[in-house]
């Protein structure tokens, strides 16, 4: 069809070629120019039908050529088919062997069951047959004996269970004794020589009662920078920091008073700050003070970090790290307490490994021990019942949490770690020199006059100075008036003199400020 059509095209190109030839030798008017242009238009149709027998051939032998290669294909894949059905009749057979086998060999275990079943079933017939005869001779001695003893067999039974029972209780009891004379004698020799190789393995600090700090100037001239005009700006570093400034004669030196170490190292901090820039007046002071304390709450998680690092204490909650550091700042009877808790940390990881314990757990317990002591808020609990329920708050180890309630005996010690915290603390503070009552005593009766002033209404600072000998209170403008002041003075003192012991006189003095702040923009 194609070379037809094919055909049909070149002959009429060469019928149009020949038109036009004609119409040019016409116009020429010679017949040889004719006689060339129709020699030429056959030639033309001559070509043209012979590429058009050559296209029909070619085309013919790529239909050849394709058909090859589809029945080449077709063939190939009827043959991969016929090979996968093989291997799938092949597994079948196999299965069905195999099902045949496994069917054989059942049958013939079922078989053999069945004739184990009926060999233990004839055995065990046997056997009942001869426990029978057993039981009949083993009553028919019984009888003997009975005539022979004159008593039935259940009462020489009993008699001889009390005479064995009365026997080997006796036994026990002397053994007992004697294993507890024996563990007592031994266990007081242990006690002594582990307590004694903890102590010596342990190199401690002594104590050093401080309720002072000396801040160091550069010259004298600073003092006055400090002081203020009429004292403004000394009057506002008490007040922000609660430390008694004492500036006297001393060459180049300012005393800051208190007896809160972590207040005494908020004004050094300030005064140091304040001296380096040179601005100095009141809202300044109230300014750096603010900023010293959140840098000092930052040095306060830094130190706890630290200690639980050295101490290798690992997953302390946040705030258990916080209280470690904040230990820094404070003591207990004049003994440092992180000190005291880092010893007594020390203590019970050797005393526990001595006495085949886990040290770690131990450490950790001897680590936290104290953390009553450093609450955020004043709570009428002990210290001891106090730091249970902060470390039980913070998912510490029950073992642990039990060790720090009954280290002063107001909990039940339940875990056998617990009395190796009592034991240690009280080495810890039991070393001479440790530990001073009197400076105890002293900060408390301090604490307690503080807290006595913030239990009124519309007090907002209360801060003890001159040793003792002062109590600032700062109130809130618009909640206490001019003559609130007065009366909220009198009752302070007339509350501290029936209520508190102290050498001497306290004088009260309430500070009532009234503040206006606008800002333009």
């Amino acid at each position: 069809m194609e070379s037809n059509i094919l055909s049909i095209i070149i002959g009429a190109i060469a019928l149009t070629a020949g038109l036009f030839l004609g119409k040019f030798a016409f116009a020429k008017n010679t017949s040889k120019q004719i006689e060339d242009a129709e020699n030429q238009a056959k030639k033309i149709i001559t070509d043209g039908q012979l590429q058009a027998e050559n296209l029909k051939k070619e085309k013919l032998l790529e239909a050849k050529e394709k058909f090859v290669q589809l029945k080449s294909d077709y063939d190939r894949d009827s043959l991969q088919r016929t090979q996968k059905a093989n291997e799938a009749e092949n597994r079948i057979k196999q299965k069905e062997q195999s099902i045949n086998q496994k069917e054989l060999n059942l049958d013939k275990q079922i078989k053999d069951n069945d004739a184990i079943k009926e060999t233990l079933n004839r055995q065990i017939e046997v056997v009942n047959v001869k426990r029978t005869e057993l039981e009949k001779h083993q009553e028919e001695h019984i009888r003997r004996l009975e005539k022979v003893a004159g008593l039935s067999a259940e009462d020489a039974r009993t008699q001889l269970i009390e005479g064995l029972k009365q026997e080997a209780q006796t036994r026990a009891l002397v053994i007992q004794q004697e294993i507890i004379e024996d563990a007592k004698l031994k266990a007081n020799k242990e006690a002594r020589k582990i307590v004694i190789q903890t102590i010596q393995r342990t190199a401690a600090e002594q104590a050093i009662e401080n309720s002072i700090t000396v801040f160091n100037l550069e010259s004298d001239e600073i003092k006055g920078s400090i002081i203020g005009r009429e004292g403004r700006n000394i009057r506002a570093i008490e007040a922000a920091t609660g430390v008694d400034l004492i500036v006297d004669d001393t060459p180049e030196a300012i005393v800051l008073s208190s007896f809160d170490p972590l207040r005494r190292e908020i004004a050094r901090l300030s005064l140091q700050r304040l001296v380096a820039d040179g601005r100095i007046h009141p809202a300044r002071i109230e300014e750096v003070v603010e900023k010293t304390k959140r840098q000092l709450d930052d040095q306060v998680m830094e130190i706890g970090e630290r200690t639980a690092m050295e101490l290798g204490v690992h997953g302390l909650h946040k705030e258990l790290i916080r209280m470690v550091g904040r230990m820094r700042f404070r003591s207990s009877y004049g003994q440092n307490l992180l000190m005291h808790s880092r010893e007594t940390a020390n203590l019970c990881a050797i005393m526990a490994a001595e006495l085949g314990m886990n040290p770690k757990l131990a450490k950790r317990a001897g680590l936290l021990h104290d953390i009553g002591k450093v609450p955020d808020e004043e709570t009428e609990l002990s210290h001891a019942l106090l730091g249970a329920k902060l470390a039980e708050k913070y998912g510490e180890n029950p073992a642990v949490v039990n060790a720090i309630g009954a280290h002063h005996d107001e909990m039940e010690m339940q875990y056998v770690i617990s009395p190796i915290i009592q034991a240690c603390d009280a080495i810890s503070g039991a070393r001479p020199g440790a530990r001073r009552e009197i400076m105890q005593q002293y900060i408390q009766r301090i604490k307690d006059l503080e807290n006595l002033a913030q239990a009124y209404q519309g007090v907002e600072k209360a801060y003890a100075i001159q040793a003792g000998r002062e109590l600032r209170v700062i109130v809130e403008a618009d909640k206490v008036s001019d003559s609130d002041s007065d009366r909220l003075s009198f009752e302070i003192a007339q509350k501290i003199q029936t209520e508190m012991t102290f050498p001497g006189q306290i004088k009260v003095t309430v500070i009532r400020e009234k503040r206006a702040v606008n800002i333009a923009r």
